[in-house]
C-alpha cells in the first residue's frame, strides 16, 4: 500500500491560492509558521490488482468510469442534491492519480500486508459520509479527503505514529479522521464485551 503527498490544489491555481490564504489565516491565528498544505491518495495492490482510493469533488460521467464507492454533501447537506456541491470516494481498480508528478517526498510505502490491504479496501464503501469542510463529528477540524485517507489507515491497523506529511508540511482534516477512526474502534470494542457466547468468531 502507497500512500501520495500532493500539494493542495496541484494543477488547480485557484484552489492552491485559496489553500494558502487558509492557511496563512489558520498560522497567525495559531501563532505558528506556515506550512505546505497536501491531499493525500492512496494506492493498494493486493495480488494483481491496483486500486485507487481517493475523495475528490464530483467531475461527471458515470459513476463506474471512476469506482465511486460513496457520496457525501461538500459545504452543506442543504445543498448536497447539486453535483456542484457533492463529493465522491473512489477505489478506482487501475485507476490513474491526477498530478502525480508533483508528489512530494515521492510515493510511501506504508505497507505490504495482505490482510491490511484486503481491510482498507472493504472500509472504503463503509466511510462516514460527513460534509466536507464542516466538523460534523465535533472532532477538532474539518472533514476532508486527509480525514478519509487517516480513517481508512488507521481504521484498517496501521501504526499512525509513523505515518505524515512531508516535513515542514500539514494536511488538514488528518486528525479528524483519526478520532473518528478511533472511535469507531471503541464502539466495536464494547460490542464484542457485551457478547456473551463463547466461541462466538469475531470478524
Amino acid at each position: 500500500m502507497t500512500l501520495y503527498w500532493l500539494p493542495l490544489g496541484a494543477g488547480g491555481h485557484c484552489i492552491r491560492l485559496n489553500g494558502r490564504i487558509f492557511e496563512h489565516l489558520q498560522a497567525r491565528h495559531e501563532h505558528r509558521p506556515v506550512r505546505d498544505l497536501y491531499h493525500s491518495v492512496l494506492q493498494v495492490r493486493l495480488d494483481a490488482q491496483r486500486f485507487v482510493i481517493e475523495m475528490t469533488p464530483v467531475l461527471g460521467g458515470g459513476t463506474a468510469d471512476r469506482g465511486v464507492v460513496r457520496e457525501g454533501p461538500v459545504g452543506s447537506r442543504l445543498l448536497r442534491r447539486s453535483p456542484l456541491f457533492r463529493y465522491e470516494i473512489r477505489c478506482w481498480r487501475d485507476g490513474t492519480i491526477s498530478d502525480v508528478a508533483e508528489v512530494v517526498a515521492g510515493p510511501r510505502t506504508v505497507s505490504s500486508d495482505a490482510v491490511r490491504a484486503r481491510e482498507v479496501l472493504r472500509l472504503a464503501p463503509l466511510a462516514p459520509a460527513l460534509v466536507w469542510g464542516r466538523d460534523e463529528a465535533r472532532a477538532g477540524e474539518m472533514w476532508n479527503s486527509n480525514s478519509l485517507t487517516a480513517w481508512l489507515l488507521a481504521g484498517s491497523g496501521h501504526q499512525m505514529e509513523t505515518i505524515g506529511p512531508p516535513v515542514h508540511g500539514r494536511a488538514p482534516g488528518w486528525d479528524a479522521g483519526l478520532t473518528v477512526a478511533a472511535r469507531r474502534r471503541g464502539q466495536l470494542a464494547s460490542q464484542d464485551a457485551a457478547v456473551e457466547f463463547p466461541g462466538l468468531r469475531r470478524s
